[in-house]
């Protein structure tokens, strides 16, 4: 196979995009990579100000590539991390391969005969990366203004692989449904969603709040950050509210490292994994209840050291449940202090509607007075998947199946695609980055594919599995959250690496594993 001649195509420069080329090159292909904003970063480059890492950076960190020594903190900042990009980016000379303002619209799959993909037994019709019968074109729109409405330059390009980093928190902000007349269009202030507020500059968002009664809705990452952030600016002259469904367990900083300790063998073996056998099985079972301890152990301190009970705030789902759920949510500073000085409220309800002056929410007999409405409500990640394809069977694909993608990356009926950064985990820099590894390695041409049906039944034995732990918090996405080490073990196997990467077996089995474990894989 001659790498230089054939064309990949890299969708999206955030982290996964600088992976996902900086491997790709490793390996003698020339990627293009196309970028809809003006810089790389992807969701770095449009934050809050007072965003940072919720990871302690040793686990957010590329293996082959580390933290300058300025930065000392454990949880850099977004400036210090879109810094740390831009350095692993001039380093391995990514940024030449990026064409920026040149937005995908869509991605269509051009081959022979579509019935063709029905018959095949293996991915692609050959089980690899590259195929004889088919290529993808990619319409791509070019300028500044990247509207719909905006007269661009758009150009198609022809390429034998596609790597889809679109990430799953940007562009398609989930906007709840009202009925007519509660919704927004009744409302006399200013409704947006948190995307759009973070895509302010800090400056303009600070004037957008300033002096003003600031509503937030969502319990997740961005609303407990935003709500913060607008009551430390404003104090209680004109409090922020925060207004939720569901609570969730938030962590102090100072925890996490003992949650990302837990990110060893051991820890793994009390966790059901997909094609057990009855050895492992047993074991889990056994070992198990180590974890419950473990959860109810950190419920029991952070109820004990905040007012969760007096403010409604007590989760109703185990904390162990809320991490293998990819809900983490990291306690902002000063966030108990807001409360307690009056500056931050916290109203817990099932459901509300817009009024003219603000919102009417359930079970109370007045109106909660607003001017600003932030929707912190999340994203459609997979409806933005599905939408980048023209296919309306490729579209089917994603939209008619529960079940994770193989390793994480491959969908078993797209082919010559792949996908990364769509599975959540503790450390997403770390993970993406194994698959980057693994996909290089696929195109160089160093394995195979298994067929299709056998990828099938992988996935939906892992899709079995996860069901009966997580029930009705299952999603696709979020699978190997707590077998981070048990996939990378698969990925190395695939690769004809050796998974075990201590020195000696106590380390092997109790200590956490890390990006730098996997800085030389050969």
């Amino acid at each position: 196979m001659e790498s230089d001649k054939k064309r990949i195509a890299i969708i999206g420069a955030g982290i996964s995009g600088l992976m996902a080329c900086k491997y790709t090159l490793e390996k003698g292909f020339n990627p293009i990579v196309f970028e809809a904003r003006s810089g790389i970063g992807g969701v770095w480059l449009q934050t809050i100000e007072s965003t940072k890492l919720q990871t302690p950076k040793d686990f957010y960190q590329f293996s082959d590539f580390s933290w300058p020594p300025e930065v000392k903190e454990t949880y850099a900042d977004h400036t210090q991390v879109l810094e740390y990009l831009h350095a692993y980016a001039l380093h391995f000379n990514i940024l030449p391969r990026i064409k920026f303002n040149s937005k995908v619209t869509c991605i269509d799959y051009v081959t022979s005969s579509t019935a063709d993909l029905h018959s095949w037994d293996l991915w692609g019709g050959s089980g690899e990366p590259f195929s004889p019968w088919g290529k993808w074109h990619l319409t791509v729109r070019n300028g500044q203004n990247l509207s719909a409405s905006a007269p661009t330059d758009q150009q198609v390009y022809q390429v034998d692989f596609v790597i889809l980093c679109i990430g799953r928190y940007s562009d398609l902000p989930n906007i709840p449904d009202f009925p007519l007349n509660k919704g927004p269009e009744v409302f006399n202030g200013k409704v947006l969603h948190s995307m759009d507020y973070a895509a302010m500059d800090d400056d303009v968002a600070a004037d957008l709040i300033k002096e003003k009664r600031v509503t937030v809705i969502g319990f997740q990452k961005s609303a407990v950050d935003i709500a913060a952030e607008v009551a430390n600016k404003n104090g209680a002259t004109h409090p922020c509210t925060l207004l939720f469904k569901t609570a969730h367990w938030i962590v102090p900083e100072y925890l996490l490292p003992l949650v990302f300790q837990g990110l060893n063998r051991f820890t793994e073996l009390m966790i059901h994994k997909p094609g057990e056998g009855f050895f492992i099985w047993l074991l889990a079972m056994l070992l198990s209840p180590l974890l419950w301890i473990f959860s109810m152990s950190i419920e029991c301190y952070l109820k004990y050291m905040y007012p969760l009970k007096k403010y409604n705030m007590v989760p109703t789902h185990r904390f162990l449940k809320q991490i293998s759920s990819c809900m983490f949510t990291v306690l902002p500073a000063n966030f108990y202090d807001r409360i307690k000085d009056g500056s931050l409220f916290l109203k817990k309800s099932q459901s509300f509607s817009f009024c003219r002056n603000g919102l009417i929410v359930q079970g109370e007999s007045k109106p909660l007075l607003s001017d600003i409405v932030i929707l912190a409500t999340g994203y459609k990640s997979e409806e933005k998947l599905k939408n980048m394809f023209s296919s309306t069977l490729f579209q089917k694909c994603i939209a008619e199946s529960s079940a994770p993608f193989y390793r994480e990356c491959i969908h078993p009926q797209i082919p010559q695609l792949a996908i990364l950064g769509y599975a959540d985990s503790p450390a997403i820099l770390y993970s993406t980055e194994m698959r980057s590894k693994w996909l290089a390695h696929f195109l160089a041409g160093n394995f195979r594919l298994p067929t299709i049906s056998k990828m099938e039944e992988d996935v939906m034995e892992w899709e079995k599995c996860k069901r009966r732990d997580e029930k009705e918090s299952y999603r696709r996405s979020c699978v190997s959250t707590l077998l981070q080490i048990f996939c990378n073990d698969q990925l190395c196997k695939d690769m004809g690496c050796n998974s075990r990467r201590k020195n000696w077996f106590l380390a092997e089995l109790f200590a956490a594993y890390g990006p730098k474990d996997y800085k030389d894989l050969s």
